[in-house]
């Protein structure tokens, strides 16, 4: 190709890849503010929040990767130029979501019994099981909003998919504000009590519930709003529960592979709560702050996974791996101009959080804060590859691999690594550097699978 030809393949890949990652930075960024917003409610709601939606997240992410897999069938089909095929893969991706939706008020129960048994501060495991219930009982909105999102994503409009997106976290981060600290209003004849965390957690249900009404209400325009083949679903139910089958055959292991990912950060998170409040705090702090970092990146790594999906259905893998390359130097790209960002103005965005901690404490916390902020800046260029370079394997329908190495990564290498540092230098710095070891390991092993892998022979679809 010509300088002018690779500076205008990078520009489509840019263009598809865009809207999702400003979409995952607007995640991101609605729950900085929510933990800035809690932050300022109690210390108590800043430490319950992190582990609280992680242990949430280790159901509800299983469930809802399920279904956004039926969206790398919608890429394959498309690429394949079958819009028949497109339309089926919606429809069974969002049945399942209906079925996991039910399995996740079952999960409520047990999962309160979880925060008994770890053991945090009374007041902060009332707040931890009043936002898992909520959000967990409410996962349904995000699995049927998966499976629009992976409709419209599959066929590379991902602007409305972003525009939606945004949408959603406006109201979120205005429901955020009123429920978290109430509001009374009597000439307005509004008068809503402080629910504290769990107004935080209402609201981020209520953004999900939004966003699944309006996503789902185009798509169902889009796919039953014709006659004839259009009703693909019921012209062909036995294929259309195939079609379920094989989604839920390749979207398990990579369910699997992010459930694994959030049990094996949540128990790093269970151990960082041991430390100390004021530690504890601080990490939580960094984490928020690291995960408005790598939010984007996950955004780069769907789009890897749809241009990667889009070329395998066309039959050129040649053309996949190019493309989830392009997505790889971009994604790399964001991450050298983000962390400078970051370590130019950690001590401005470290007093976000310092609301409510004691004035003897500050310097304390502001010292252990920047120090896992350089820390987190070590790991993320690794950890950014590994994500595209996952997203663009499972793209393929490489999940089963991608499964494998991460129950291999998380609990045979990092769980022993992490516990030793735990029981030699109960220091939050140590555990820290863990994650570091971690990162890099993992990277290394997914790199050598997308250049020598097998899945340029996988085929998710005839």
């Amino acid at each position: 190709m010509t300088v002018r030809g690779r500076l205008g393949a990078y520009l489509d890949v840019f263009r598809l890849t865009w809207p999702i990652a400003l979409g995952m930075a607007n995640n991101a960024v609605m729950q900085f503010v929510d933990r800035v917003f809690l932050s300022q409610e109690s210390a108590a709601s800043l430490e319950a929040v992190l582990p609280a939606s992680v242990f949430s997240g280790v159901f509800v992410c299983l469930f809802q990767s399920v279904v956004v897999y039926s969206g790398t069938f919608v890429a394959q089909y498309f690429g394949a130029e079958n819009e028949r095929g497109c339309r089926m893969s919606y429809h069974a991706g969002l049945a399942l979501s209906a079925v996991f939706g039910v399995l996740l008020l079952l999960l409520v129960p047990p999962g309160q019994l979880v925060f008994d048994w770890v053991g945090h501060s009374p007041e902060v495991l009332v707040r931890e099981k009043a936002y898992y219930t909520i959000v967990t009982a409410g996962g349904f909105a995000t699995c049927a909003l998966m499976a629009a999102s992976g409709y419209f994503t599959g066929k590379g409009r991902t602007r409305l998919v972003f525009w939606v997106n945004l949408l959603g976290n406006a109201l979120n981060v205005l429901l955020d504000y009123m429920l978290i600290f109430g509001v009374d209003a009597p000439s307005c004849g509004i008068s809503i009590p402080a629910f504290g965390i769990a107004g935080a957690a209402w609201a981020t249900v209520a953004a999900q519930a939004v966003q699944m009404v309006v996503l789902n209400a185009l798509a169902l325009r889009e796919t039953l709003g014709r006659t004839g083949e259009a009703q693909c679903a019921d012209a062909d139910p036995a294929g259309f529960w195939r079609l379920a089958a094989r989604i839920l055959r390749y979207g398990l292991p990579s369910g699997v592979q992010a459930m694994l990912n959030i049990l094996s950060f949540l128990v790093f998170v269970f151990l960082t709560g041991k430390v100390g409040d004021l530690a504890f705090a601080v990490s939580n702090a960094a984490f928020t702050v690291n995960y408005l970092l790598i939010a984007p990146i996950e955004g780069f790594a769907v789009g890897a996974g749809v241009l990667v999906g889009q070329r395998q259905g066309a039959g050129d893998p040649q053309g996949a791996f190019a493309n989830g390359n392009r997505a790889l130097v971009l994604a790399e790209v964001y991450v050298a101009v983000v962390t400078a960002a970051i370590l130019i103005f950690r001590r401005p965005i470290l007093a976000l959080f310092a609301a409510d901690v004691a004035a003897d404490e500050l310097p304390a916390f502001m010292a252990l804060g920047s120090t896992l902020f350089v820390m987190m800046v070590v790991w993320q260029f690794c950890d950014a590859a590994e994500v595209v370079l996952s997203g663009a394997l499972k793209g393929a329908g490489d999940t089963r691999f991608v499964m494998v190495w991460m129950l291999i990564m998380a609990f045979p290498v990092w769980m022993p690594i992490l516990f030793a540092a735990y029981w030699l230098c109960p220091t939050m710095e140590a555990l820290w550097a863990t994650m570091i070891i971690y990162v890099f390991i993992f990277f290394v092993g997914t790199m050598l699978r997308w250049l020598k892998g097998p899945w340029r022979s996988l085929r998710l679809i005839a």
